[in-house]
Formats: structure tokens, C-alpha cells, sequence
């Protein structure tokens, strides 16, 4: 029976939902849907078809075809799945999904909440979904794009953070776009009305660094013609962006703890404390604990910082990303007369290990669009070091890494033809497809 005939076979959904529940999910505010023990959907208010619905109905479908184009539930598709997670636990889940929409495919928060029957059996669930705000920063950046699952794990950290006033610690290697999540949280907080203020603690002189942030008063030293307001006054009722807080120096950590345990700080030169109001967000590459370890960053200060740390994955541990960021990021270098990638292209870049990470990306494609003549960017446009570790890569003998096994069951979740339809899909032959899905395992 194909997917079609499934869904005209269905009797109307709603024939066993009690009136009173239909008409509790009718006047709930904000998107919802009721979902039944076999993943159907059997009650879904106007909100929800309004924001999330990509087809004329929705009720009698599935939750995952309609909110992903699965051909199967999440969790045998590589995604977290709510519905199972609270059938298991009897109790509330909530996770973060990349849903499809009538505006493409955005962040959402998935709440989700079962409901017991007279004899306490779970028989429905009720799911709420709420846009993630972070998708607006995420979109507008450029860069802040992906699905792989460490990519997610990060941005569901990130929305539960994000609405608190409490310290987060970023903690990523170079280039894997810090300062864009830092402004990503701030965009979703309370305080987003409020300034921004970054501050590359790397960048600044150690006789600088106190005058920077706390700023001086007339006089201070030599110099000091008028009194100057620092970057911790700047942020008031926002939030500062401390980078690369790991190359403070010790005499100034002092300082900055005290200003994070007392809410308090004074001018250079200045005697009268002055109160701060701001929400903190650090940033390293480096091994903080470390640099306690050897007694260059003090231990009482990494505790501070570190009340909700948020690792940030590298490139190379998310490839699947690769391509929607390189379309992402040509179509803010060309506008609407954006490149495309070439095939060849794509598959060198999916390639490489990116020790800039996603910076490095931008700046390879920023030179290959300078140097790509037609409406595509091919390998010859690339740079010698991205082409050959292209040549280099693995025989297909080697073990399918992370990525390519999430990538591969998606593919295989959301393809409803032949193997052969799907390997000519995926660019390889139908015998490699076969050892590849052995190799997969089981879904």
C-alpha cells in the first residue's frame, strides 16, 4: 500500500478524540498538534497550520512526515524522537528539530507532553512547537547553519541558556564562530534591546586591558584628558562578549572577578565603586582547566565563567553541513546572482579537515568566487590544499566516519524508491550502496 493509499484508508482521526480535547488544542495559544500511539497526527489547531503545515492537511498523516519528510520516526532517521522519548519516560520531553515549514526549514522547540487515559495508559500526546528565536540571528548570520547532530546538541544548549541572565563559557577551536553564537544567545535573551559589546581580549595590551573595560577618569595617568567610559558601563543592561578570555592577565583577573561576585567596579584613577548590569559571555580556544592546572588562569574565575559552558563543534566533526554552509555563505557574497557549487567542488570541500573551521570555509569560498568565471564554482577554482585532500581521501574500504552514516540514514529515511533510485541518487553504484548499508547496521 503506498503512502498515499495509507492516508485516504485512514478513517477520520478525529472520530475517537473526545470533543472537549479537540476544542482545548483548537483555543491553545501558540502551535499545536495531537499525536496518537502510531505517530499520527489527530487533532492540530490553526496556529500550527498557519506556521508549520507544508500541505493543505495535516490530520492522519505522520508527525515525521509532515515535520521532516521522513519515511520513518525520527530516531531511525538519526534525530532524537520526542514522541518516543515521552511514551519510554511518561513524562515531559523536550527537544530542538529542524522542521520543515511553509518558509523553509527553521529551528523549533519541540515540547512534548503525554496524556493518560482513565487507566493511566499513555494513549495521546500533545506536542507544542515554538520557532527558536536564535533562528532569526542564525539566518541573518550566514553562517550559523547546520543539522548535524553535534551542531544541534549545540543550539539546544544555546535556546536553553539563552532566555537566563546566567554566565556562559564558549568553548571551540578557532574559527568555529564564537562571537556569532555569543550574539545568537544575546538576540534570544531579555536583553536584547540592549547593546552588544564584544571585546577581543587578545587584542589588547596588558597596560590597556583594565582601562579598556572599566575605563578612567581625567587624569589618571598620562594622557588621560577626560574621563572615558569603559566597555563594562557600554553593556549596560546587555550583554558583554568577552573573547578569548583566556589570555587575561592574572592581575586583571583579580579585578574581573571581583567585578562578577560584587556587581561593582571603579575607573582607573576612580574612587566611587560603580554598579554594573550585564549579562556575561566568555570565549576561549584554550584548555581553561589547563591553564588553571598551571596556575595561569585563577581557579575561583573559571568557575564563574563556567556556570554553562557550550562546546562548539569543529568543521570537520560536521560535515554533512558543509554544502548548506557554503550556500549559505555564496549567497551573502553574490546576493541573487549567487554561485552554486559544482559537484566536484562540493566533494573536495566535504573532504578537507578545516583547521579554521567555518572562517577558513568563508574565506575559501570568498577566493574561489573572485576566481570562478560561470555560474558555478568547479575544483579548478579551489586551492591546491583543498583539491589534493581531496585525492587523498579514505578508500571506500574504510569505515563509514560519523557523518556519513547520519548522512546516509537520512537518505535512506527519506527516499521512497528503489536502492537503485537511490544510489544513482547518491552518486555511487548500487553494489556500494548495498556494502555501505551493511556496514550502516540495522535502523
Amino acid at each position: 500500500m503506498s503512502l498515499a493509499d495509507e492516508r485516504t484508508s485512514v478513517p477520520s482521526a478525529l472520530a475517537g478524540l473526545p470533543q472537549e480535547l479537540q476544542s482545548l488544542v483548537a483555543q491553545l495559544h501558540g502551535a499545536h498538534i495531537v499525536i496518537d500511539a502510531d505517530f499520527r497526527i489527530v487533532a492540530a489547531n490553526d496556529a500550527y497550520r498557519e506556521t508549520f503545515a507544508v500541505a493543505d492537511e495535516v490530520v492522519g498523516r505522520h508527525c515525521y512526515e509532515v515535520s521532516h519528510g521522513y519515511a520513518v520516526p525520527c530516531d531511525q532517521a538519526g534525530e532524537s524522537c520526542p514522541r518516543r522519548r515521552a511514551a519510554e519516560s511518561g513524562h515531559y520531553q523536550r527537544v530542538l528539530h529542524v522542521h520543515h515549514t511553509a518558509r523553509g526549514e527553521q529551528y523549533v522547540q519541540v515540547h512534548m507532553y503525554p496524556l493518560r487515559s482513565g487507566h493511566g495508559n499513555v494513549t495521546l500526546f500533545v506536542e507544542h512547537m515554538t520557532t527558536l528565536p536564535v533562528a532569526r540571528a542564525a539566518s541573518a548570520s550566514g553562517g550559523l547553519v547546520g543539522r548535524a547532530p553535534s551542531f544541534i546538541a549545540m543550539m539546544e544548549q544555546v535556546s536553553r541558556v539563552a532566555p537566563t541572565d546566567t554566565a556562559v563559557l564558549l568553548l571551540g577551536e578557532t574559527g568555529t564562530g564564537k562571537e556569532m553564537v555569543a550574539r545568537a544567545i544575546h538576540e534570544a535573551s531579555t536583553r536584547s534591546e540592549a547593546p552588544f559589546v564584544p571585546v577581543d581580549c587578545s587584542g589588547l595590551a596588558e597596560t590597556l586591558v583594565e582601562s579598556e573595560l572599566f575605563g578612567h577618569e581625567k587624569g589618571a595617568f598620562t594622557g588621560a584628558l577626560a574621563r572615558k567610559t569603559g566597555l563594562v558601563e557600554a553593556a549596560a543592561g546587555g550583554t558583554l562578549f568577552l573573547d578569548e578570555v583566556g589570555d587575561i592577565p592574572l592581575g586583571l583577573q583579580v579585578k574581573l572577578l571581583r567585578l562578577l561576585e560584587t556587581g561593582t567596579f571603579r575607573r582607573v584613577g576612580g574612587i566611587e565603586p560603580q554598579h554594573a548590569n550585564f549579562r556575561l559571555i566568555a570565549a576561549t580556544h584554550r584548555d581553561l582547566k589547563q591553564r588553571v592546572r598551571d596556575e595561569q588562569f585563577r581557579a575561583d574565575l573559571y568557575y564563574r565563567l563556567a556556570a554553562f559552558p557550550i562546546r562548539l563543534p569543529p568543521l570537520r566533526e560536521r560535515r554533512d553541513d558543509i554544502p548548506m554552509l557554503a550556500d549559505a555563505l555564496l549567497s551573502r557574497l553574490g546576493g541573487q546572482h549567487a554561485r552554486r557549487l559544482a559537484p566536484d567542488a562540493a566533494a573536495c570541500l566535504a573532504r578537507y579537515d578545516y583547521p579554521g573551521n567555518v572562517r577558513e570555509l568563508r574565506n575559501i569560498l570568498e577566493r574561489a568566487n573572485l576566481l570562478a568565471d560561470g555560474p558555478e564554482i568547479t575544483r579548478a577554482d579551489l586551492p591546491g590544499e583543498i583539491v589534493a585532500a581531496g585525492e587523498g581521501a579514505p578508500s571506500a574500504s574504510c569505515p563509514l566516519d560519523t557523518a556519513e552514516r547520519q548522512a546516509l540514514a537520512r537518505a535512506v529515511a527519506t527516499h521512497t524508491g528503489s536502492r537503485r533510485e537511490l544510489a544513482a541518487a547518491l552518486g555511487i553504484s548500487e553494489r556500494t550502496l548495498y556494502r555501505k548499508l551493511r556496514e550502516l547496521g540495522p535502523a
